[in-house]
This record gives structure tokens, sequence and C-alpha cells, in this order.
């Protein structure tokens, strides 16, 4: 049996010098942690700023859900002597074969290649079986666009999304990777 296969028996995908995985109950804490840093917040559309009591907790009640419009996995690095939370990725369905990828890293693992790594992973793998996968950066995060284009996404034009944590709508880019 490949590392691969025994893998995804336990819900988890290679990614380098980690492994995406199922979130845990005991990931709360560092949710709250590293979602609760301003710089991650406003890189997200939803998650708020201060971060309330019980938020994290919530995410991971819903992440933990077996049924959802939206699959989550914790950038995991324990087997390779990295933290057990480098930060989140994410697929949330659409329709049609499509899905609309999000992810965020941790500041303290910021340009070194994690969420790269990540978001290559997940396309590989495939785990929803999508034909086209989306994604939205904010345009003040240049760093997250080229996450996607050196992940092979197509750039298909510019839009605004409302951040939570800003209290604003905010300038994006709007990226397409098709996979059939």
């Amino acid at each position: 049996m490949t590392l691969d296969l025994i893998l995804a028996e336990a819900g988890q995908i290679a990614a380098g010098r980690f492994v995406l995985r199922p979130v845990r109950k005991s990931d709360a804490g560092l949710f709250a942690h590293y979602a609760g840093d301003r710089r991650v917040a406003e890189g997200t559309r939803s998650i708020p700023h201060p971060l309330p009591p019980g938020a994290a907790e919530a995410f991971v009640t819903r992440a933990m859900a077996p049924s959802g419009d939206e699959d989550i996995w914790v950038m995991d690095g324990t087997a390779t002597g990295l933290p057990e939370v480098l930060g989140v990725i994410s697929l949330k369905r659409m329709d049609r074969g499509q899905s609309e990828v999000g992810y965020w890293v941790a500041p303290a693992f910021w340009n070194l290649g994690i969420a790269s790594e990540a978001v290559r992973a997940l396309i590989e793998a495939n785990p929803q079986a999508n034909r086209t996968i989306f994604a939205e950066v904010f345009q003040d995060n240049p760093g997250s666009a080229r996450v996607l284009t050196n992940a092979g996404f197509t750039y298909l034009g510019d839009a605004e999304t409302y951040s939570v944590a800003r209290g604003a709508r905010v300038p994006t880019w709007t990226y397409l990777k098709k996979l059939d």
C-alpha cells in the first residue's frame, strides 16, 4: 500500500513538508491564536477581528460536521518536525463540478511556500472530483495571487467582496483552474 493510499484512507493528503488532514477538536486553541491575529483575519472574508469567544470552537464544529458545502483541512507539519497547525485550506462546493479554494497560513510561516504546497497538493488530489476550481484574493495580497498563478490558475478579472475583519468591501482578483 502506498503512502498516498494510507493517507487517503485517513482523510489526509500529502503536501510535501506537511499533510492536509481533517480538523480535530484539539485544533481550536491554535485556530483561535492564529485566526485571532489581525493580519490573518484581514486577509479573509469571514474571520472577524477581534475574534469573539467561542468562534474557533464553532469553526471546528462546522468543519467536523459530516454534511456541509465545504471540506476543510489543517496544514499539519508534525510528521516533519513542523508545528501541528500551519494554516487551513478548504474547498467550498459550488455546482456543476466546481468549488472555490480558500486558505490562510499563520504569519510565522509566511513566505515559506506553505500555501503553495497546500494548494498544489489539493489540486493534485482533487478530493471533490472537481472540473473547475475558483479562487479569490484581495488585491493588497499579491503573495496569495502568486500562490494561485504558480499553481496554474488563470486570472479572470477584478471584483470586490466584503471583509468582516476590515468592516469594508475590498477589491479582489478572481482566478480559475480547469482540471478536466
